[in-house]
């Protein structure tokens, strides 16, 4: 079955009406960001630049994995074996990822805002920052959509998030916390834009990677 529009339109939709009636995720990731924002802000006041960068991406990492990675092992036997029959696995993962990556953009603004109305805003380079957060939040999206894929076909399936996941994600943060970090100083480094652009790079990876992988596992 090849790839259909409509088809994707349809499953986003699924997956925006489902969360909007459940908010479970919403309510859950936004009391986690603010009740975290909150500790820090209490116990240490407003962080130093560095403190603030680091506390700002190990945030985003817990909101992706409770925002995210629940998007396949919500989903029963039997509601997978539904969308078997209605809708290919090329249409079913893009949708996921779509659906992902939008929710991970508003997690991102939201998670920014809490932490520029708490712990102030050290950034200098505001805007590029605003860029990298949102950056950043696509490609965990993307990371634990595809993490979660693989898991959902699997037994041990939180055993095997944090197996694979590792090695995968803390490379990508590293890479994001290195990018960010030139946004509080005066001036942006030397090679700013090619550590973007390898970043970029590593989120068209994983989307292909996913849409090249999961039907094989869709067959299962």
């Amino acid at each position: 079955m090849g790839y259909s529009s409509k088809q994707i339109l349809a499953l986003i939709k699924k997956d925006i009406l489902l969360e909007t009636r459940q908010q479970y995720t919403f309510y859950g990731v936004l009391l986690y960001v603010a009740s975290t924002v909150f500790v820090v802000y209490f116990s240490a006041g407003k962080p130093e630049d560095v403190t603030w960068n680091a506390l700002f991406w190990i945030v985003q990492l817990f909101v992706s994995v409770n925002a995210v990675a629940k998007s396949f092992l919500q989903d029963s036997k039997g509601r997978m074996l539904y969308y078997y029959t209605i809708s290919g696995a090329g249409n079913y993962i893009i949708a996921k990822i779509i659906f992902n990556v939008l929710l991970m953009l508003l997690m991102s603004f939201l998670t920014l805002l809490v932490f520029t109305l708490l712990l102030g805003n050290p950034v200098i380079y505001f805007a590029e920052f605003i860029g990298i957060s949102f950056l950043g939040g696509i490609g965990l999206s993307l990371v634990f959509t595809f993490l979660a894929a693989i898991a959902a076909k699997a037994q041990q399936q939180s055993a095997l998030m944090a197996i694979m996941g590792f090695p995968i994600v803390i490379p990508q943060l590293l890479l994001l916390g290195k990018i960010s970090s030139a946004a509080f100083s005066d001036a942006l480094q030397t090679g700013w834009w090619q550590m973007v652009l390898l970043l970029v790079c590593l989120d068209v990876l994983i989307i292909l990677l996913s849409i090249i992988l999961f039907p094989f596992l869709w067959k299962d």
